[in-house]
């Protein structure tokens, strides 16, 4: 009964995607949806997007297992993300109408620059997707109670997810993230009731959180806690601001009012929602202690399912499940729809210069197929690692990478391509020694690390070159060879 609730289910969310496909006529259409959104699909598709399997699974089974100290990355940095978002980049970059955050890359530091940002942006959707493709797995292998293993299970998931999004693009993946954000907020307000009333109560679980010490979050230690709390902080809260599938929000709202207000609320949704899985996994220790604690030794991430599983009727069964599903699919289509738009706007069209918009559709289309391909592989080879872990790592390459070009493009004058050049160079490379060098990591944090030799590179790239021309009398050019 539950499997043909669930397959109902994803035969209608296909349906919802491909009847909004039929408005795609372009590439504009295709990756930011006319740019028409109003403000609820713009608030839902935020929402939707980072509300995905490290939600519901990830975060719960880290806040059981280390309290709010240990999700300081998500939902915290995840949701502040969104917020600064909405403050700080959306206005100035709706007004330069772009298709991707690459176009942007081109406009202030050039094609060089346009095209190492968009592979550091699309290198690191590899972590984000595998990770709901691997949640995909798990979800059909709990349903089916094993006959479903977990890589068949990751390719049934990703091929539904995979129909509507390679035909209907953004539009496709707006539709159904609005439909998808009701069924999960419905879904899990009425899951986390029953669990209250299982456990004796919501405030006997407040208390036992309490008890437990689970509300910690700051850390309590010296310099070298707090320094690995704010790298943790900042892992998501920055790296994922020069990200596809965040802009592509934005660009896709009907106007730039919309596009500061859509991200700001999104990210507060997702912030308040994210505490109720970490509610209903608390309660479960409280329901089946002996189960909870061999499955957090084992598993953490099953904590969840099998509480719903084994103590809910059949209704909250399909509506956690339908919540579970929706998130997942959501957040996939999207960064699945992302880096794909990303290398045929920012890579291909500067190696094929002179496609046609058909040709640049098409490409798009195809691109969505093999990145699936490649990410599915990447994600079965991957097996074992924890869906948080992949979520978080994933961040690290465009904060370190991607995030001072934009800033500082943004906001410094002064700005240049060869400090965006000097900045990305340091940056990676700094990361990338800390990386291979675990005496290092383990004494300061790399993507930390990473990041302040990016800024150091952008202000020294950028001022030398200033400095000396000034020193020699010349008039210098603040906005890089690019303009």
């Amino acid at each position: 009964m539950l499997m043909t609730f669930i397959v109902l289910y994803l035969l209608v969310s296909m349906g919802i995607g491909l009847y909004a496909a039929r408005r795609v006529k372009n590439t504009a259409d295709y990756a930011v949806a006319g740019r028409s959104l109003p403000l609820a699909v713009v608030i839902a598709t935020t929402f939707a997007t980072w509300f995905g399997s490290e939600t519901v699974l990830g975060v719960s089974a880290r806040f059981v297992d280390g309290g709010l100290g240990a999700v300081v990355e998500d939902p915290f940095g995840a949701s502040m993300c969104l917020v600064l978002v909405g403050l700080f980049f959306a206005y100035r970059l709706y007004q330069r109408n772009l298709i991707t955050l690459g176009d942007y890359y081109r406009q202030r530091f050039g094609r060089g620059i346009e095209m190492v940002c968009s592979a550091i942006i699309m290198i690191s959707y590899l972590g984000w997707v595998a990770a709901q493709i691997t949640a995909l797995g798990l979800v059909f292998n709990l349903l089916t109670q094993g006959v479903i293993s977990v890589p068949v299970g990751m390719v049934l998931g990703t091929s539904i997810v995979l129909i509507y999004t390679l035909y209907g693009g953004m539009w496709s993946v707006a539709m159904t993230d609005f439909v998808q954000m009701i069924i999960i907020g419905v879904g899990l307000i009425a899951i986390a009731w029953y669990a209250a009333g299982l456990a004796g109560g919501a405030g006997k679980v407040v208390d036992y959180a309490v008890r437990e010490g689970k509300f910690q979050f700051f850390p309590t230690g010296g310099l070298k806690e707090w320094t690995f709390f704010i790298a943790a902080a900042i892992t998501m809260m920055l790296g994922s601001i020069p990200q596809q599938d965040v802009f592509q929000r934005v660009m896709s709202s009907k106007d730039a009012r919309t596009a500061r207000r859509g991200p700001v609320i999104g990210g507060l949704l997702y912030l308040m929602f994210a505490f109720i899985p970490m509610f209903v996994v608390t309660s479960a220790v409280l329901v089946m202690p002996d189960v909870a604690q061999t499955l957090l030794k084992d598993d953490p991430q099953k904590v969840l399912p099998t509480l719903v599983m084994e103590h809910m009727p059949l209704v909250l069964q399909i509506a956690f499940f339908g919540a579970l599903l929706s998130a997942i699919m959501s957040t996939a289509s999207a960064t699945l729809l992302a880096p794909s738009t990303t290398f045929v706007e920012n890579i291909l069209r500067n190696l094929r210069p002179g496609m046609s918009d058909a040709q640049t559709l098409k490409a798009m289309r195809i691109s969505v197929l093999v990145f699936t391909a490649c990410v599915l592989t990447y994600a079965i080879l991957m097996q074992g690692t924890s869906i948080y872990e992949l979520v978080s790592g994933a961040y690290q390459v465009p904060l370190v990478g991607a995030f001072i070009p934009l800033v500082f493009g943004l906001y410094w004058k002064r700005a240049t391509t060869q400090g965006a050049v000097v900045a990305v160079v340091l940056g990676l490379g700094t990361w990338l020694l800390f990386v291979a060098t675990p005496a290092l990591a383990e004494a300061f944090p790399q993507q930390l690390a990473g990041v302040l030799a990016a800024l150091a590179g952008m202000l020294g790239g950028s001022l030398a070159p200033q400095l000396l021309r000034d020193h020699k009398g010349h008039v210098h050019h603040f906005e890089g060879s690019a303009g």
